[in-house]
C-alpha cells in the first residue's frame, strides 16, 4: 500500500453525493501501526479495514490518531487520511498515560481546521471521550464502539488491572453517545447488563476480513522458514497464535497446556509458533515460561507479521489457537478461517460467534491447562477432522468482509443522523 503525505487541516476530497464525512478517532495506537507490537492489535485492522471499505462506498474518512511533532497526515487511499496529533511526548506514550493527554489532543484536532464531517465514529473509550467534546462543538452524531470493555474483562480475567476511571467513561458513553456498535449480539447483551446501554440505540456491525489476502492459496510460512530449527518429529501438530503478548490473549495457557501434554502425552508431537510482541505494562515473560515447561524444541516466538506473512503462517498451521480470556469479536480467528486453518479458542464472547464450534473449529469451554491439552490432543489423533474443519472455515468466512462492514456502518451513522434531527427538534 502506498503512502502519501498531507499537510495537517488540507481539506480532503469531497464525499459522494449522500455519502457522509467521517471523523474517526483512534487515539491510543495508530492504524498504521503493525498489529501484535505494542497496543496494537484487531482494532487498528479494524479502523484501516473500515475506512477504506467506507471510502470504496463514497465516503471521506479522516482518522485522527495520538502522534509526535515530527509525523505527519498520512493518506492511505484516494479519500482516508491518517492525522497524527501531537500530544505529550515526542516519543511513545502508553495506553496508561495516554488519558492525560486527552484534552491536549482535543485542543489540536479542534485547532487544526478539519472539516466538516457528518459523523464522529470513536473507538475505544479513550477516543469515546475526545469524541463526545468533538461531536458536542461540531454539532454532529457520536457512534462510539467499545472494541473491549472493562467490566467484561474484570469478570473474566480477575486480576484485570482496568481503572475505575474506564468504567466511568464507559458507562458515560453508554448513555452519551448517539449510537453504539457492537460486534456481536452477545456484545450488545454486556452493553444493556453492564452498562445499562439502551438496546434500541445499539447496532450490530460485524467486523470483516480481507479475503484478498487471507486465503486458502499462497505461500505458506514454518519454523524452519523463519530460520527456527524445527524439533525431530516428521509430522509435528503445527500451532499458531498470533497476537499481543500479554495475559489476556492467553499465550501462557497455551504453553502450560504444551507442558502438561509432554508429561501426560509424550507420544504427541507439537510445534507452536507464538507471533506477536509484548504488550502494555506488566510483562508476560514467556521465554521463562517455556524453559520452565521445557519446551525450548516445542515452542518458537516469532516477530508480530505483516497481513500477507501472517496469512502464510496461517496456511501452514494445523490449527490456530485463540486462547483470550475475552474477545468481542476475534479477528484473529476469522482470518485464520479465511486461510483453510481450524481454531481452537476460549468459548466466550465474539468467539462463540466467529467460530462455528465443531465445524470450523473448537470452543474450548475454560482456560484450565488440563482442558487445553485434552483439546490439542484431541485435533492431533485427528487430522482428517482438522481438514474437514478446514474447508467448512473457507466456506464460512466469505460471508465476512469489510464491505458487509462499510455498508452497516453507514446505517449506524444514517440512524444517528435520524436520532439527533429527532431529539432537536
Amino acid at each position: 500500500m502506498s503512502h502519501t503525505t498531507q499537510t495537517v487541516g488540507d481539506p480532503p476530497a469531497p464525499a459522494r453525493r449522500g455519502s457522509p464525512r467521517v471523523a474517526m478517532l483512534c487515539l491510543h495506537t495508530s492504524p498504521l501501526d503493525q498489529p501484535g507490537s505494542g497496543d496494537a492489535g484487531g482494532m487498528n485492522v479494524y479502523v484501516r479495514e473500515v475506512a477504506l471499505a467506507l471510502a470504496a462506498a463514497g465516503s471521506v474518512v479522516d482518522i485522527f490518531t495520538r502522534g509526535s511533532r515530527t509525523q505527519h497526515s498520512v493518506a492511505i487511499g484516494n479519500a482516508v487520511v491518517v492525522h497524527h496529533i501531537a500530544a505529550g511526548p515526542d516519543g511513545p506514550v502508553s495506553k496508561e498515560d495516554l488519558p492525560g493527554y486527552l484534552p491536549e489532543i482535543t485542543a489540536g484536532i479542534l485547532s487544526g481546521g478539519f472539516g466538516p464531517y457528518d459523523v464522529v465514529h470513536s473507538h475505544y473509550w479513550m477516543s469515546g471521550i475526545v469524541g463526545l467534546e468533538l461531536a458536542a462543538r461540531w454539532d454532529v452524531p457520536l457512534v462510539h464502539t467499545m472494541h473491549t470493555m472493562a467490566k467484561v474483562k474484570r469478570r473474566l480475567q480477575h486480576d484485570a488491572d482496568e481503572p475505575d476511571s474506564r468504567v466511568e467513561a464507559e458507562t458515560v458513553l453508554a448513555a452519551r453517545a448517539t449510537r453504539l456498535t457492537a460486534n456481536t449480539a452477545a456484545e450488545a447483551d454486556e452493553l444493556v447488563a453492564d452498562y445499562g446501554a439502551a438496546r434500541g440505540h445499539i447496532d450490530l456491525v460485524a467486523p470483516g476480513v480481507n479475503l484478498q489476502v487471507f486465503r486458502p492459496e499462497g505461500p505458506r510460512i514454518w519454523i524452519g522458514d523463519a530460520g527456527h530449527t524445527p524439533g525431530p518429529a516428521a509430522d509435528p501438530l503445527r500451532i499458531a497464535f498470533a497476537g499481543r503478548i500479554q495475559k489476556l490473549k492467553g499465550p501462557q495457557v497455551l504453553l502450560r497446556a504444551l507442558g502438561l501434554l509432554a508429561r501426560k502425552r509424550p507420544d504427541i508431537d507439537v510445534e507452536l509458533a507464538i507471533i506477536g510482541s509484548r504488550s502494555g505494562s506488566k510483562e508476560l515473560n514467556l521465554s521463562r515460561l517455556i524453559a520452565e515447561e521445557h519446551l525450548e524444541h516445542t515452542a518458537h516466538r516469532l516477530p508480530p507479521a505483516p497481513a500477507d506473512q501472517l496469512a502464510a503462517w496461517f496456511r501452514a498451521a494445523d490449527v490456530v489457537a485463540v486462547p483470550s480470556y475475552s474477545e468481542s469479536f476475534g479477528l484473529v480467528a476469522m482470518e485464520a478461517q479465511a486461510c483453510g486453518t481450524p481454531v481452537l479458542a476460549h468459548d466466550v464472547g465474539g468467539l462463540r460467534h466467529s467460530v462455528a464450534d465443531g465445524s470450523t473449529g473448537v470452543l474450548v469451554a475454560d482456560l484450565d491447562a488440563r482442558s487445553w491439552a485434552e483439546a490439542i490432543a484431541h485435533a492431533a489423533t485427528h487430522r482428517q477432522g482438522l481438514r474437514r474443519m478446514g474447508s467448512a472455515a473457507v466456506v464460512r468466512s466469505r460471508a465476512f468482509s469489510w464491505a458487509h462492514t462499510a455498508t452497516a456502518a453507514l446505517d449506524s451513522y444514517a440512524r444517528a443522523a435520524a436520532d439527533r434531527a429527532r431529539d432537536r427538534s
